[in-house]
Protein backbone atom coordinates (compact mmCIF):
# COMPACT_ATOMS: atom_id res chain seq x y z
CA UNK A 1 0.00 0.00 0.00
CA UNK A 2 2.75 2.26 1.08
CA UNK A 3 4.56 2.20 -2.58
CA UNK A 4 1.37 2.27 -4.11
CA UNK A 5 1.16 5.72 -2.77
CA UNK A 6 4.17 6.73 -3.15
CA UNK A 7 4.36 6.12 -6.63
CA UNK A 8 1.18 7.59 -7.31
CA UNK A 9 2.23 10.87 -4.96
CA UNK A 10 5.90 10.94 -4.14
CA UNK A 11 6.82 12.49 -0.85
CA UNK A 12 9.32 14.51 -1.26
CA UNK A 13 10.28 14.89 2.63
CA UNK A 14 11.31 11.47 2.32
CA UNK A 15 14.76 10.05 1.70
CA UNK A 16 16.39 10.98 -1.46
CA UNK A 17 19.41 8.87 -2.17
CA UNK A 18 22.17 10.05 -3.86
CA UNK A 19 24.08 6.80 -3.89
CA UNK A 20 23.00 2.94 -4.70
CA UNK A 21 24.36 -0.21 -4.81
CA UNK A 22 25.01 -2.68 -7.62
CA UNK A 23 24.77 -6.22 -5.92
CA UNK A 24 26.63 -7.70 -9.39
CA UNK A 25 24.77 -10.87 -10.66
CA UNK A 26 21.98 -11.73 -7.68
CA UNK A 27 22.37 -15.12 -7.12
CA UNK A 28 25.52 -15.90 -8.09
CA UNK A 29 27.31 -13.94 -5.56
CA UNK A 30 29.31 -17.06 -4.40
CA UNK A 31 30.24 -17.81 -8.24
CA UNK A 32 31.78 -13.84 -8.85
CA UNK A 33 35.47 -14.48 -8.33
CA UNK A 34 35.44 -17.37 -10.75
CA UNK A 35 32.69 -15.16 -13.66
CA UNK A 36 35.42 -12.58 -13.42
CA UNK A 37 37.93 -14.72 -14.95
CA UNK A 38 36.19 -15.18 -18.29
CA UNK A 39 34.90 -10.90 -18.16
CA UNK A 40 38.60 -9.57 -17.72
CA UNK A 41 39.91 -11.96 -20.26
CA UNK A 42 37.45 -10.94 -23.01
CA UNK A 43 37.73 -7.54 -22.29
CA UNK A 44 41.19 -7.77 -21.86
CA UNK A 45 41.19 -8.98 -25.68
CA UNK A 46 38.49 -6.19 -26.95
CA UNK A 47 40.72 -3.43 -25.26
CA UNK A 48 44.14 -4.95 -26.62
CA UNK A 49 42.32 -5.39 -29.77
CA UNK A 50 40.59 -2.33 -30.69
CA UNK A 51 43.98 -0.91 -29.63
CA UNK A 52 45.70 -2.76 -32.10
CA UNK A 53 42.90 -1.87 -34.89
CA UNK A 54 43.03 1.95 -34.18
CA UNK A 55 47.29 1.69 -33.60
CA UNK A 56 47.26 -0.33 -37.39
CA UNK A 57 44.63 2.09 -39.30
CA UNK A 58 46.91 5.12 -38.08
CA UNK A 59 50.08 3.99 -38.60
CA UNK A 60 49.49 2.21 -41.87
CA UNK A 61 49.31 4.72 -45.51
CA UNK A 62 47.56 2.44 -47.36
CA UNK A 63 44.79 1.57 -44.68
CA UNK A 64 43.59 5.63 -44.91
CA UNK A 65 40.64 3.94 -47.00
CA UNK A 66 36.83 4.86 -46.60
CA UNK A 67 36.71 0.83 -45.00
CA UNK A 68 39.06 0.70 -42.53
CA UNK A 69 38.58 4.64 -41.29
CA UNK A 70 35.16 3.53 -39.93
CA UNK A 71 36.11 0.15 -38.89
CA UNK A 72 38.47 2.51 -37.01
CA UNK A 73 35.86 4.15 -35.23
CA UNK A 74 33.79 1.19 -34.37
CA UNK A 75 36.99 -0.07 -32.46
CA UNK A 76 37.06 3.41 -30.62
CA UNK A 77 33.55 3.37 -29.50
CA UNK A 78 33.97 -0.95 -29.06
CA UNK A 79 36.08 0.56 -26.31
CA UNK A 80 33.96 3.06 -24.93
CA UNK A 81 31.03 0.68 -24.51
CA UNK A 82 33.30 -2.42 -22.92
CA UNK A 83 35.04 0.03 -20.72
CA UNK A 84 31.91 1.86 -19.57
CA UNK A 85 30.67 -1.16 -17.78
CA UNK A 86 33.39 -3.80 -17.43
CA UNK A 87 35.80 -2.38 -15.35
CA UNK A 88 32.94 -1.59 -12.51
CA UNK A 89 31.60 -5.28 -12.90
CA UNK A 90 35.03 -6.12 -12.19
CA UNK A 91 35.85 -4.34 -8.87
CA UNK A 92 32.17 -5.39 -7.84
CA UNK A 93 33.37 -9.33 -8.82
CA UNK A 94 36.74 -8.86 -7.29
CA UNK A 95 36.60 -6.05 -4.19
CA UNK A 96 33.05 -5.59 -3.25
CA UNK A 97 33.05 -2.54 -4.45
CA UNK A 98 29.73 -2.08 -4.83
CA UNK A 99 28.40 1.74 -4.41
CA UNK A 100 28.13 3.67 -6.99
CA UNK A 101 26.61 7.47 -6.64
CA UNK A 102 24.12 8.72 -8.64
CA UNK A 103 26.42 11.08 -11.07
CA UNK A 104 28.07 7.94 -11.95
CA UNK A 105 25.19 5.84 -12.15
CA UNK A 106 23.92 8.29 -14.94
CA UNK A 107 27.54 8.85 -16.44
CA UNK A 108 27.67 4.89 -16.87
CA UNK A 109 24.36 4.28 -18.74
CA UNK A 110 25.04 7.49 -20.63
CA UNK A 111 28.14 6.65 -22.02
CA UNK A 112 27.13 3.06 -22.14
CA UNK A 113 23.51 4.03 -24.50
CA UNK A 114 25.14 6.53 -26.30
CA UNK A 115 28.23 3.83 -27.59
CA UNK A 116 25.40 1.54 -28.49
CA UNK A 117 23.72 4.23 -30.46
CA UNK A 118 26.90 5.29 -32.14
CA UNK A 119 27.86 1.98 -33.05
CA UNK A 120 24.60 1.49 -35.08
CA UNK A 121 25.35 4.55 -37.39
CA UNK A 122 28.82 3.61 -37.93
CA UNK A 123 27.46 -0.12 -39.16
CA UNK A 124 25.49 1.67 -41.02
CA UNK A 125 27.82 4.11 -42.37
CA UNK A 126 29.82 0.79 -43.29
CA UNK A 127 26.49 -0.71 -45.26
CA UNK A 128 27.00 2.32 -47.04
CA UNK A 129 30.61 1.99 -47.70
CA UNK A 130 29.84 -1.25 -49.54
CA UNK A 131 27.62 -0.26 -51.02
CA UNK A 132 29.20 2.61 -52.93
CA UNK A 133 32.48 0.36 -53.42
CA UNK A 134 30.71 -2.44 -55.25
CA UNK A 135 27.93 -0.55 -56.94
CA UNK A 136 30.32 2.93 -58.06
CA UNK A 137 33.61 0.98 -57.86
CA UNK A 138 35.29 4.44 -60.11
CA UNK A 139 34.05 7.31 -58.40
CA UNK A 140 34.32 5.40 -54.62
CA UNK A 141 37.35 7.78 -53.36
CA UNK A 142 35.34 10.24 -54.83
CA UNK A 143 32.39 10.26 -53.36
CA UNK A 144 33.77 8.79 -49.95
CA UNK A 145 36.88 11.41 -49.23
CA UNK A 146 37.49 12.00 -46.47
CA UNK A 147 36.02 14.95 -45.32
CA UNK A 148 32.69 13.23 -46.43
CA UNK A 149 33.95 10.23 -44.08
CA UNK A 150 34.59 13.20 -41.11
CA UNK A 151 31.29 14.67 -42.09
CA UNK A 152 29.28 11.21 -42.02
CA UNK A 153 30.71 10.36 -38.15
CA UNK A 154 30.35 13.96 -36.77
CA UNK A 155 26.17 13.18 -38.07
CA UNK A 156 26.54 9.51 -36.52
CA UNK A 157 28.25 10.92 -33.14
CA UNK A 158 26.02 13.90 -32.91
CA UNK A 159 22.92 11.80 -33.87
CA UNK A 160 23.34 9.56 -30.88
CA UNK A 161 23.97 12.31 -28.65
CA UNK A 162 20.90 14.12 -29.66
CA UNK A 163 19.42 10.73 -29.24
CA UNK A 164 20.73 9.31 -25.39
CA UNK A 165 20.99 13.15 -23.50
CA UNK A 166 17.65 13.59 -22.60
CA UNK A 167 17.92 10.28 -21.20
CA UNK A 168 19.78 12.08 -18.71
CA UNK A 169 17.07 14.25 -17.79
CA UNK A 170 14.54 12.35 -17.67
CA UNK A 171 16.85 9.80 -14.94
CA UNK A 172 17.79 13.15 -12.90
CA UNK A 173 14.12 14.58 -12.82
CA UNK A 174 13.44 11.26 -10.59
CA UNK A 175 13.56 11.32 -6.60
CA UNK A 176 14.76 7.86 -5.29
CA UNK A 177 13.46 7.35 -1.84
CA UNK A 178 12.24 3.37 -2.49
CA UNK A 179 15.36 1.93 -2.57
CA UNK A 180 18.69 2.13 -4.15
CA UNK A 181 19.69 -1.10 -4.31
CA UNK A 182 20.44 -2.64 -8.23
CA UNK A 183 20.26 -6.08 -8.86
CA UNK A 184 23.23 -5.58 -11.65
CA UNK A 185 26.98 -5.08 -12.60
CA UNK A 186 25.84 -1.79 -13.98
CA UNK A 187 23.39 1.49 -14.48
CA UNK A 188 21.04 0.88 -17.18
CA UNK A 189 18.28 3.41 -18.19
CA UNK A 190 15.27 1.84 -17.12
CA UNK A 191 16.82 -0.56 -14.15
CA UNK A 192 17.74 3.01 -13.03
CA UNK A 193 14.23 4.66 -13.11
CA UNK A 194 11.92 1.28 -11.70
CA UNK A 195 13.95 2.39 -8.53
CA UNK A 196 12.00 5.38 -8.54
CA UNK A 197 9.13 6.70 -6.60
CA UNK A 198 7.21 9.06 -9.23
CA UNK A 199 5.38 7.95 -12.18
CA UNK A 200 8.49 6.86 -15.03
CA UNK A 201 5.94 6.55 -17.82
CA UNK A 202 7.91 8.83 -20.03
CA UNK A 203 10.96 7.33 -19.47
CA UNK A 204 9.11 3.99 -20.06
CA UNK A 205 8.16 5.53 -24.12
CA UNK A 206 11.40 7.42 -24.53
CA UNK A 207 13.48 4.92 -23.60
CA UNK A 208 11.87 2.35 -25.33
CA UNK A 209 10.98 4.30 -28.84
CA UNK A 210 13.66 6.59 -29.53
CA UNK A 211 16.61 4.40 -29.41
CA UNK A 212 14.80 2.05 -30.33
CA UNK A 213 13.11 3.37 -33.43
CA UNK A 214 16.77 4.94 -34.19
CA UNK A 215 18.50 1.41 -34.31
CA UNK A 216 15.39 -0.02 -36.56
CA UNK A 217 15.86 2.28 -38.65
CA UNK A 218 19.92 1.90 -38.88
CA UNK A 219 18.69 -1.87 -39.51
CA UNK A 220 16.36 -1.24 -42.41
CA UNK A 221 18.63 0.94 -44.28
CA UNK A 222 21.59 -1.62 -43.92
CA UNK A 223 19.02 -4.38 -45.06
CA UNK A 224 18.23 -1.93 -47.84
CA UNK A 225 22.10 -1.30 -49.08
CA UNK A 226 23.02 -4.73 -48.50
CA UNK A 227 19.64 -5.49 -50.84
CA UNK A 228 20.61 -3.10 -53.69
CA UNK A 229 24.77 -4.78 -53.08
CA UNK A 230 22.84 -8.00 -54.10
CA UNK A 231 21.04 -6.77 -57.15
CA UNK A 232 24.34 -5.39 -58.38
CA UNK A 233 26.41 -8.64 -57.39
CA UNK A 234 23.96 -10.74 -59.14
CA UNK A 235 24.68 -8.45 -62.22
CA UNK A 236 27.88 -9.18 -62.51
CA UNK A 237 29.25 -11.26 -65.52
CA UNK A 238 31.35 -13.52 -64.16
CA UNK A 239 30.89 -16.50 -60.69
CA UNK A 240 34.63 -15.08 -60.00
CA UNK A 241 33.62 -11.52 -59.89
CA UNK A 242 30.41 -11.89 -57.89
CA UNK A 243 32.14 -14.67 -55.26
CA UNK A 244 35.58 -11.27 -54.84
CA UNK A 245 32.60 -8.84 -54.52
CA UNK A 246 30.50 -10.47 -51.65
CA UNK A 247 34.06 -12.03 -50.05
CA UNK A 248 34.95 -8.08 -49.35
CA UNK A 249 31.31 -7.50 -47.07
CA UNK A 250 31.95 -10.92 -45.33
CA UNK A 251 33.36 -8.72 -42.61
CA UNK A 252 31.29 -6.44 -42.57
CA UNK A 253 27.84 -9.06 -42.55
CA UNK A 254 29.61 -10.81 -39.79
CA UNK A 255 30.48 -7.54 -37.53
CA UNK A 256 26.21 -6.81 -38.22
CA UNK A 257 25.25 -10.23 -37.10
CA UNK A 258 27.93 -9.96 -33.62
CA UNK A 259 25.85 -6.60 -32.83
CA UNK A 260 22.41 -6.66 -34.01
CA UNK A 261 21.28 -10.74 -32.90
CA UNK A 262 22.75 -10.39 -29.01
CA UNK A 263 20.83 -6.82 -28.53
CA UNK A 264 17.65 -8.28 -30.57
CA UNK A 265 17.66 -11.60 -28.24
CA UNK A 266 18.39 -9.65 -25.05
CA UNK A 267 15.53 -7.14 -25.72
CA UNK A 268 12.48 -10.04 -26.54
CA UNK A 269 14.74 -11.98 -23.33
CA UNK A 270 13.70 -9.31 -21.15
CA UNK A 271 10.25 -8.15 -22.73
CA UNK A 272 8.89 -12.02 -23.41
CA UNK A 273 11.13 -13.78 -20.91
CA UNK A 274 9.40 -13.37 -17.52
CA UNK A 275 10.11 -16.88 -16.46
CA UNK A 276 13.93 -16.72 -17.59
CA UNK A 277 15.91 -16.14 -14.13
CA UNK A 278 17.18 -13.03 -13.18
CA UNK A 279 20.91 -13.68 -13.18
CA UNK A 280 20.73 -15.13 -16.90
CA UNK A 281 19.22 -11.73 -18.14
CA UNK A 282 22.33 -9.96 -16.73
CA UNK A 283 24.58 -12.80 -17.71
CA UNK A 284 23.56 -11.95 -21.37
CA UNK A 285 23.36 -7.81 -20.80
CA UNK A 286 27.21 -8.49 -19.77
CA UNK A 287 27.90 -10.45 -22.92
CA UNK A 288 26.53 -8.18 -24.95
CA UNK A 289 29.03 -4.93 -24.13
CA UNK A 290 31.78 -8.19 -24.06
CA UNK A 291 31.20 -10.07 -27.11
CA UNK A 292 31.11 -7.69 -30.11
CA UNK A 293 34.00 -5.66 -28.86
CA UNK A 294 36.08 -8.52 -28.47
CA UNK A 295 34.93 -9.99 -31.35
CA UNK A 296 35.12 -7.38 -34.00
CA UNK A 297 39.06 -6.67 -34.30
CA UNK A 298 39.08 -10.65 -34.25
CA UNK A 299 36.70 -10.86 -37.29
CA UNK A 300 38.56 -7.81 -39.13
CA UNK A 301 41.99 -9.22 -38.54
CA UNK A 302 41.37 -12.96 -39.88
CA UNK A 303 39.26 -11.66 -42.84
CA UNK A 304 41.06 -9.41 -44.10
CA UNK A 305 44.43 -9.38 -45.35
CA UNK A 306 45.72 -5.88 -45.42
CA UNK A 307 45.54 -5.71 -41.65
CA UNK A 308 46.53 -9.38 -41.06
CA UNK A 309 49.99 -8.18 -42.66
CA UNK A 310 50.13 -4.99 -40.87
CA UNK A 311 49.24 -6.65 -37.81
CA UNK A 312 52.55 -9.27 -38.79
CA UNK A 313 54.81 -6.39 -39.02
CA UNK A 314 53.89 -4.31 -35.87
CA UNK A 315 55.19 -8.12 -34.15
CA UNK A 316 57.87 -8.52 -36.25
CA UNK A 317 61.68 -7.43 -34.43
CA UNK A 318 61.80 -3.74 -36.37
CA UNK A 319 57.85 -3.40 -36.80
CA UNK A 320 56.47 -0.21 -34.72
CA UNK A 321 53.13 0.99 -34.60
Amino acid sequence: VYQNSVMSAPNHSTINYDMFVLIGIPGLKELHTWISIPFCLMYLVAVSGNGLLICVVAAERSLHEPMYLFLSMLAFWDLILSTSTVPKALSIFWFDDVDISFGGCVTQLFFMHFAFVVESGILLAMAFDRYVAICYPLRYTTILSHSVISKIGGIVVFRSFATVFPIVFLVKRLPFCRTNIIAHTFCEHMGLAKLACADITINIWYGISVPLLSVMLDMVMIVISYGLILRAVFRLPSHEARMKALSTCGSHVCVILMFYLPGIFTVIAQRFGQKIPKHVHILLANLYVLVPPMMNPVIYGVKTKQIRERVVLVFSPKGKC
